[in-house]
This record gives structure tokens, C-alpha cells and sequence, in this order.
């Protein structure tokens, strides 16, 4: 049994029996006004962090949703862009994609703003995209690219650059392994497709998405998730493996390379009012702006040393400069 097929079983498994903190963060679901999560909804929340980011949201975008789990976050999505197939939800998995379905029509009973027809849920896998090149504002996938063997999340990441419209934006949350995951644990089916075992590091990730083609990526969280202790999983010492929650931008990777923001800032200490450093960078003196770690770098290595760089907060939610 190759190990998308061990997934597709896994999943039917946990769609008909849902299991409640199956790999979901220990945190409450998105709260938003007038948005009621059935309880259903809530068990089978099946992701590692968020996806749903308001500030990405405005304007009624069209969302690909890939692995709809149980519908928690088509429903969240829908909240943001009330209107018929607003959101397509794709899922290879029938059980899942049923009681997908089943989910939304409860939170149709318990949220009067929502209708099922804006979640159209559609047969798929994250390989062949039901959907026309450049076609959507907003692609989203929780805790499902980590379970991809490093090759097919290589594929996923470019068709979600393919139906992306240009400078639409790539939601995703995923583990990452603090260090690399030993070969006995990756070949196991079972542990893969529960994301314990699939995980690449921050570097290698990172690096995956920036190779399909997307010229920005920001970071908006990242948190512990799980650890894989040294006597449950044969290992020397314990893995910490963390949640990384991002968003993707589909536009021109420059010359220098991509942009790539962990919530680092640059400030300028010298005494003019203003540093420029002839790059397109503007810096008030004393006031933190928020720079991309390639910009990070350039600046901490000028002499004088008068800009100090912060370290990466691994939170952005905008502004600065890259």
C-alpha cells in the first residue's frame, strides 16, 4: 500500500469515527461575530494551526480550499465571501468529502447568514486541481502538504502557483520538523498520515515554495505541536516538531532573490533623521520597520553599524519593506 493510499484509508477512518485532537493545536477554532462552529465541525478539526487570516480576506475573494477535512474552515472562508461558490472545498477522500457536507448543512441551521451552495465541494487531490489556470484568489490547505512525500509536495505547491491568479495568495499550515525526521519514520505509512512523520525542516519548506515559482512568503505564526519522544519512536533524543502557519505570494521572485518575512525589523541609531540605503529602503531613525530576511542580512552587515536588526518574531502581519 503506497502511502496516499494509507492516507485515503486513515481518512475514511476518521471521517465516519472522528477523532477529537487527532492532530489539531491545542487552541480554540477562528472566532468570529455571528459564527457558530457545530460541534461536529470542531471534532474533526483536523489541521496543525489556521489558514483563515481576515486581513487576506477583503473583497469577496474566491477560495480553492484543498482537503476539506470536516468543513470547519470552507465554513470560516464562506464567512468572508457570502455568495455561491465562493469557496471549493476539494477532497479525494468520498467519506470526507459526505461528512463535509453533512457539517455545513447543520452550520446552515445554526448560522442564518450561511448557505450551503457558498461551499462547493468537489472530487480532487492536491496533484490535478479541479479548476483553470489563474482562476482563484486564495488557495488553503491545513496539515495535509506535510504528508506529500517531498516530490509530490513539490507538485501540490505548483498547482496551487498554477490556479492561482497572479498575485493571489497560498494559505497554508503544516508541521515542520526541528531537525530532520529519521528514515524509519518517514517510511511509516500510518505515522506519515497522521503528520507526524512527513515533516520537512523550516529550510527545506520554505525553500519547496519559493522553487514553485512564489516570490514572497510571510510567516504568520509559529508554534510547538508535537514531539516525537525518543522511546515511543526509536529515536536518540526527542524531535520537537512545530506548526507553521504561512502565506505565499504569486508574484516576480526578484533578481536577489525571494522575500521571505519572519517579523524581523531593521533600525537605524545614527544620527541623521533618515537612513537610505540607495535599495529602496528608508529607515526613521529609532522607529522598528519591519524588513524580509534577505534585507535583514544586507543591513546588518553595513559599517557603520548604525542599524540594528531584530530577530525573527516568527509573526508578520504586514508593512515595511523587503
Amino acid at each position: 500500500m503506497s502511502y496516499l493510499e494509507a492516507t485515503a484509508k486513515f481518512y475514511t477512518e476518521v471521517a465516519q469515527s472522528p477523532q477529537v485532537g487527532l492532530c489539531c493545536v491545542q487552541s480554540s477554532p477562528l472566532q468570529l461575530p455571528g459564527l457558530k462552529i457545530p460541534c461536529k465541525m470542531q471534532e474533526m478539526n483536523y489541521g496543525c494551526g489556521t489558514t483563515v487570516h481576515p486581513a487576506e480576506l477583503a473583497n469577496q475573494p474566491t477560495v480553492l480550499y484543498v482537503g476539506v477535512g470536516g468543513g470547519l474552515e470552507a465554513l470560516q472562508f464562506a464567512y468572508f465571501s457570502r455568495r455561491p461558490s465562493a469557496v471549493i472545498a476539494v477532497d479525494p477522500v468520498a467519506a470526507m468529502r459526505e461528512a463535509a457536507a453533512c457539517n455545513l448543512q447543520i452550520a446552515a441551521k445554526e448560522n442564518p447568514w450561511f448557505n450551503p451552495s457558498f461551499v462547493e465541494i468537489r472530487s480532487g487531490d492536491a496533484f490535478s486541481l479541479p479548476q483553470l489556470d489563474a482562476s482563484v484568489d486564495v488557495v488553503a490547505q491545513n496539515c495535509l502538504f506535510n504528508i506529500f512525500e517531498p516530490e509530490d509536495l513539490t507538485r501540490a505547491l505548483k498547482e496551487a502557483f498554477r490556479v492561482l491568479k497572479p498575485g493571489g495568495r497560498l494559505q497554508m499550515s503544516d508541521p515542520i520538523a526541528t531537525r530532520p525526521i529519521p528514515a524509519h519514520l518517514q517510511q511509516d505509512e500510518r505515522l506519515r498520515a497522521m503528520c507526524l512523520s512527513g515533516a520537512l525542516t523550516y529550510d527545506q519548506y520554505i525553500q519547496r515554495i519559493i522553487d514553485a515559482g512564489f516570490g514572497q512568503v510571510e510567516i504568520r505564526a509559529r508554534r510547538p505541536y508535537r514531539i516525537l519522544d525518543c522511546h515511543s519512536y526509536n529515536l536518540e533524543d526527542n524531535l520537537l516538531l512545530e506548526s507553521l502557519d504561512s502565506v505565499s505570494f504569486k508574484v516576480s521572485i526578484p533578481e536577489d532573490g525571494a522575500c521571505v518575512f519572519t517579523g524581523k525589523t531593521a533600525i537605524y541609531t545614527g544620527i541623521e533623521r533618515f537612513f537610505d540605503d540607495s535599495a529602496g529602503h528608508i529607515l526613521q531613525r529609532g522607529v522598528p520597520a519591519a524588513v524580509c530576511d534577505k534585507t535583514a542580512a544586507k543591513l546588518a552587515s553595513l559599517i557603520p553599524k548604525d542599524v540594528v536588526v531584530t530577530n525573527s518574531t516568527w509573526h508578520y502581519s504586514g508593512g515595511g519593506c523587503c
